[in-house]
């Protein structure tokens, strides 16, 4: 069985080492002036992801830099809808002027969290990315509710799994501030991405839970992310996983 992986990571956010990240994943979601991110970031991740044959997404948040996108502010579906289209347009822009073509769209922060159980938030994020490029791949965490309204609306959805985060019982990520939410060690990170690649499988406090894997995500903003990306690109190649993008 040949088993096969998108490997992303979130960049353009100006806390981490896009070069370094970038030759090790397969995508890169670039965030859009949100969280994060500027004409000249967007500009410079996009000529690195043409450099390294790297595909390149959009990563829409809250525009609460301050926060960096991970407190949830109150929207409404509408609100919610233009603040996605307005990142994703900018993106779009620059990505038009350096001739590299946007192939998938990943909220970030609070926003991607809030989508997971709001269907509300999920369906205005499908929405949005449908009025903008129904050719875009909706990235969202697995068995969740904004891959699900991805896939009621016909957009192509993206089951994102994570290499260093942990996750609830009921497949959510474990808030940040809690313990086992963010998970340091380098050897329990790539055990779990072999379990979650290779059987379909995470472990939790709860035992262990099924969960689709499209798209495996590597937070760009860790201070040993270049390390860390390496690592597991090494260790699923060493499994004979093919990483690549979905697109």
């Amino acid at each position: 069985m040949q088993y096969r992986i998108d490997f992303n990571c979130d960049l353009g956010e100006g806390c981490g080492d896009d070069a370094a990240i970038l030759p090790y994943v397969s995508s890169a979601n670039i965030a859009c002036g949100g969280h994060a991110g500027d004409e000249s970031t967007m500009r410079a991740t996009l000529r690195l992801c043409r450099e390294h044959g790297v595909a390149a997404g959009a990563h829409p948040g809250y525009d609460d830099p301050e926060h960096f996108g991970r407190r949830t502010l109150s929207l409404d579906r509408d609100e919610i809808g233009l603040l996605m289209l307005g990142q994703l347009a900018r993106l779009g822009a620059v990505a038009a002027g350096e001739g590299v073509r946007l192939t998938h769209v990943k909220p970030h922060g609070a926003l991607y969290n809030l989508a997971a159980d709001d269907r509300v938030v999920a369906e205005a994020i499908v929405g949005a990315v449908a009025a903008f490029d129904p050719q875009l791949i909706v990235y969202g965490l697995a068995q969740s509710q904004l891959t699900d309204a991805a896939e009621r609306t016909g957009l192509r959805a993206a089951h994102e799994v994570f290499a260093e985060r942990g996750y609830a019982g009921n497949g959510r990520l474990l808030p940040r501030g809690r313990p086992g939410a963010v998970i340091e060690s380098l050897a329990q990170a790539i055990a779990q991405v072999r379990r979650l690649v290779l059987d379909g499988e995470v472990d939790t406090a709860e035992g262990p839970l099924r969960l689709r894997a499209d798209t495996l995500c590597l937070h760009g903003d860790r201070a040993d992310a270049p390390a860390f990306a390496r690592a597991v690109r090494e260790a699923l190649l060493a499994d004979g996983v093919r990483i690549q993008a979905l697109a």
